[in-house]
């Protein structure tokens, strides 16, 4: 008869901790397995993401064999050195020359080597007020270097030069030398300045014969602003 009362006690006690847990248990929400884990949103938080601040830390990766980039030039030239006939000439062009537009495309083939090619306009205004134009088209051939969000290339143009004075045309070549110096603002656009030497050389003929009295080398100096699309 003393097990019975003894036995009750323990019933008494295993219910009083049982109860324990199921009350613990409705004081506290069901586990939702789609609701938001307050661990993610710390780590969301802490990561930055897409935070704007990261970008204050931001540099260009390494160009690779693939990348390419599209620019689109605006500056003004001007006159430098004139040659005829061996001779050095004035020429009859106000400095500045005028203005030149210009769209580019660049393909790197490593690193730092790219080849690409361009189109321009350039409008040059004489003495006499009248006009000058020149298209050039041509291919080109360089190295870029790069120090965290400055790149520098350097490069060489060779192409063809169809130009107009008056009723007068010439089809002619253009040699090129080209220094430059971009900032890589966004990850997608870059933003520098231009400066180039270009050689336009001119061998006029009469009756389909050289006049070498005639030739002409005119050597012009470019300053120009420049923007770059990089993907």
């Amino acid at each position: 008869m003393r097990k019975i009362p003894a036995f009750l006690l323990l019933l008494a006690l295993c219910c009083f901790a049982g109860g324990g847990v199921i009350l613990y248990a409705q004081e506290n929400a069901p586990y939702d397995e789609n609701a938001p884990d307050d661990n993610d949103n710390d780590y969301d938080s802490e990561s930055g993401g897409e935070d704007d601040s990261e970008y204050d830390i931001y540099i260009p990766d390494l160009y690779t064999k693939g990348d390419q980039n599209i620019t689109i030039s605006l500056g003004t030239i001007f006159p430098a050195v004139f040659f005829n006939n061996g001779k050095k000439i004035n020429h009859n062009i106000n400095p500045p020359v005028g203005g030149m537009l210009s769209f580019a495309y660049n393909y790197f083939l490593g690193t730092n080597l790219f080849v690409g090619g361009e189109i321009g306009f350039a409008s040059a205004f004489t003495l006499g007020e009248s006009a000058l134009f020149i298209i050039p088209i041509g291919i080109r051939a360089g190295w870029q270097f790069v120090f965290r969000r400055f790149e520098f290339p350097l490069y060489g143009v060779i192409g063809i030069a169809p130009q107009r004075y008056l009723d007068l045309g010439y089809f002619g070549m253009y040699l090129k030398g080209v220094a430059s110096v971009y900032y890589r603002f966004l990850p997608k656009w870059s933003f520098g300045i231009i400066a180039d030497w270009s050689w336009y050389p001119q061998w006029p003929k009469e009756d389909g014969k050289r006049v070498p009295d005639k030739d002409v080398y005119a050597n012009l100096f470019g300053l120009i602003l420049s923007a770059r699309y990089h993907f």
